[in-house]
């Protein structure tokens, strides 16, 4: 039978002899790089050093998938971009600098991202899939789908100054990401990185972890994190590693799983840019609504200037990249000693980044008594998104 395995070029095998000098790689462990296709979903923060470092390694087929562009806020963390990128979309990005990376190897773009309807056909025509998204949704569908078509997942994610990495891999005994969380949090309940922060460098760590656990298993070297989550802290410089059993109760990998397929309603906002709520998103009180667009709240503001008061609730640094012309501004943390102040004959419009501070605004001044103030959600992003293209997001 003949041999599977690519052979590999006189200039390859000087590229890559650093590795080939390991004994635990060599030439076939390098020729198994080769070899494979691993596929790594979302182009930013973890997705950048995680595919820079497997186009480096010599992994002969290297997909790209995300629906994204680039924006300015993406260079402090995403180092697949520049700034000529900013404005393109990221695969497009990824895929120019990654081929510049290596010429060896084939980069294929997915400028569609994963989504309900492509995930399966996507994911069978990869060997490993590397997780690099920053949502709930998404991490649920990737995990799902990888499920379904029998898919080693490396799984990591960021917050703030921590990391976690692990494999998920139940085709081969091993838990699932819904072994670890199995259902998603209450949306807002968790910030995410555009309102809580998140280290740069962080991302490089953990990225590069993840590339690393692909390399592992692509050429069987070493133990990988199967059954297993490392925690980083970056503020300390603490590795921890727990061990990670298979839950029996799982809804997906369980003995009596709940999820046999992927269903659209499992994944709300997995595929495409996070929608922003309707005012029938929750619930009312008296005769103003908890939560309303930005489009409703320009058109309150345009046509009751003297009634309605646009309270901005983010921090000055925040207001100085982009703020909107006759918003009162107040810093979050700066509301209590404020609330005694604020007028109870006028609307309230609370606005943020993204609308998880607001909302948190508003729903402590209800508790404080005031009835007439509503949140708007997806916050100034959303407005510059749909009420004014030349605002400058981040």
């Amino acid at each position: 039978m003949a041999d599977p395995l690519p052979s590999l070029s006189p200039a390859e095998l000087a590229r890559y002899s650093r590795h080939i000098l390991l004994g635990e790689i060599g030439v076939e462990g390098q020729r198994r790089l080769a070899a494979a296709r691993v596929l790594v979903v979302g182009a930013g923060g973890l997705g950048s050093p995680a595919a820079l470092y497997l186009a480096a390694a010599g992994v002969g087929t290297l997909g790209i998938a995300d629906f994204d562009r680039v924006a300015d806020h993406n260079l402090q963390r995403q180092l697949l971009h520049d700034e000529a990128s900013v404005g393109q979309p990221k695969v497009a990005s990824a895929v120019r600098r990654l081929r510049a990376t290596n010429p060896f190897i084939t980069v294929v773009g997915h400028e569609e991202g994963v989504t309900v309807d492509n995930a399966l056909a996507l994911f069978a025509g990869y060997d490993v899939i590397v997780d690099g998204t920053d949502n709930f949704s998404s991490r649920y569908l990737n995990n799902d789908a990888a499920f379904f078509a029998k898919k080693p997942l490396v799984y990591g994610s960021v917050f703030k100054f921590e990391g976690q990495v692990s494999v998920f891999d139940s085709a081969h005994g091993g838990p699932c990401y819904r072994c670890l969380f199995p259902e998603p949090p209450a949306p807002g309940s968790v910030p995410g990185c555009g309102e809580a922060g998140v280290l740069g460098a962080l991302c490089g760590v953990v990225g590069s972890l993840q590339a690393l656990e692909a390399i592992k298993l692509i050429t069987g070297i070493g133990r990988s994190l199967v059954g297993r989550l490392l925690t980083y802290n970056a503020l300390t410089q603490d590795f921890q590693t727990l061990t990670l059993p298979r839950d029996p109760q799982c809804p997906l990998c369980g003995t009596a799983p709940k999820i046999t397929s992927l269903l659209p309603e499992l994944y709300t906002a997995a595929c495409a840019p996070t929608p922003v709520p309707s005012s029938t998103t929750m619930p009312d009180t008296d005769d103003y609504p908890l939560e309303i667009s930005v489009t409703e709240a320009k058109r309150l503001l345009d046509q009751s200037p003297c009634g309605v008061l646009l309270i901005d609730v983010r921090e000055p640094y925040e207001v100085e990249i982009a703020s909107v012309t006759g918003a009162e501004k107040i810093p979050m943390g700066q509301i209590p000693a404020h609330a005694h102040s604020l007028p109870r004959d006028e609307h309230l419009l609370i606005m943020c980044h993204h609308g998880g501070r607001s909302l948190r605004v508003t729903q402590y001044l209800r508790a404080q008594g005031y009835t007439a103030v509503t949140n708007v959600a997806g916050g100034i992003d959303a407005w510059a998104e749909q009420i004014d293209p030349a605002m400058r997001r981040y």
